[in-house]
């Protein structure tokens, strides 16, 4: 591996914590359900929010970080259903217990989005209508004229919350409006489906090169603490997913990434990169061109999963086992 220079020391930053497991299913569909949302206070004015297994096999992940004059929400999951998915009212609780604790007027809340796919854009209806309230758009344009970006490969830009301030710049390749997200007071830099532990589909090779260059630079510069992805997908096991659409995992990889994280990923792009298929690494799995037919295929492995946990059948995680370089369609 081409080792870089590690970044500046993450260690003086505020503690904040992670839950002991994040809901990721029930161990059977006859046993007590998984609430609709998981809401993790991170620290006062950070929470990590996880969507349930019940409402999307996705499960993403959102964040909420609030500062003096405004908060702002990371991606709305994936059902625009309040009563299915109540994110709308679970927001407005966190806001309204944060004004109880820090009053003021006239408070802001900024719905943006890691990337534009539909898993974490589709709860923006809930937040129409609501005052004072900005919704970031989903294309590549909406979000580089909301945020000031200049292009594609524009260098990161603040955006204040009020004695909080965010440095945000596109990271596009898996989706043009991806962004990056780095929070000075966490250490967190939130990097969307880009890096996750778990599936990272890769649409464009070149531009996804490019992006987790610039994050790997970033890392050398800044305190980063935690690599925040928007899924797991990926066991505790090494090289081990689980099948594409899973309703029930256990033994989750952690959510957080170290940001040397970003090294076996930049190493593992330079590997494949004329190389369509599907590969495993460690800590996730690079779908690189694939076809439908192949993302099908893997549905289906999920629909035996999936048969399986409803009959009472898995004693353990059944997780991929497929060869590195299977077939593309």
């Amino acid at each position: 591996m081409n080792e870089s220079p590690p970044g500046p020391s993450a260690r003086s930053l505020p503690p904040g914590n992670f839950p002991d497991r994040w809901i990721h299913g029930p161990s059977s569909p006859a046993g007590p359900p998984d609430p609709p949302i998981q809401v993790h206070r991170y620290d006062p004015a950070t929470y990590i929010l996880r969507e349930s297994k019940g409402v999307s096999f996705e499960a993403p992940f959102l964040y909420l970080f609030f500062g003096a004059d405004r908060a702002i929400l990371f991606d709305t999951g994936t059902a625009a259903d309040g009563r299915r998915f109540p994110l709308r009212s679970t927001v407005d609780a966190l806001v309204n217990d944060w004004l109880v604790r820090n009053p003021r007027e006239g408070y802001e809340l900024v719905v943006a989005h890691t990337h534009g796919h539909s898993d974490h854009v589709s709860g923006d209806p809930q937040f129409r209508g609501r005052p004072l309230t900005r919704i970031v758009g989903r294309t590549a344009e909406e979000v580089h004229r909301f945020f000031g970006f200049s292009g594609p490969t524009a260098g990161p830009r603040a955006f204040e919350l009020g004695g909080r301030s965010l440095l945000i710049f596109p990271i596009p390749g898996h989706h043009s409006a991806s962004i990056a997200i780095y929070d000075a007071r966490t250490g967190f830099l939130l990097t969307g489906d880009a890096l996750l532990p778990g599936r990272l589909y890769v649409f464009d090779m070149e531009s996804y090169r490019a992006s987790v260059d610039r994050l790997v630079q970033f890392a050398q510069t800044h305190p980063v603490r935690f690599l925040m992805g928007g899924h797991v997908e990926m066991s505790r096991e090494h090289g081990r997913d689980f099948p594409l659409g899973a309703l029930y995992q256990p033994g989750e990889h952690p959510l957080e990434l170290a940001p040397e994280r970003l090294l076996p990923l930049r190493d593992a792009l330079s590997s494949v990169a004329s190389t369509r298929g599907i590969h495993r690494f460690d800590e996730f799995v690079l779908y690189n061109g694939v076809g439908t037919l192949t993302v099908l295929s893997e549905f289906r492995r999920g629909r035996r999963y999936n048969r399986a946990w409803r009959k009472g059948r898995l004693s353990a995680p059944e997780t991929a086992r497929a060869p590195r370089e299977p077939p593309s369609r």
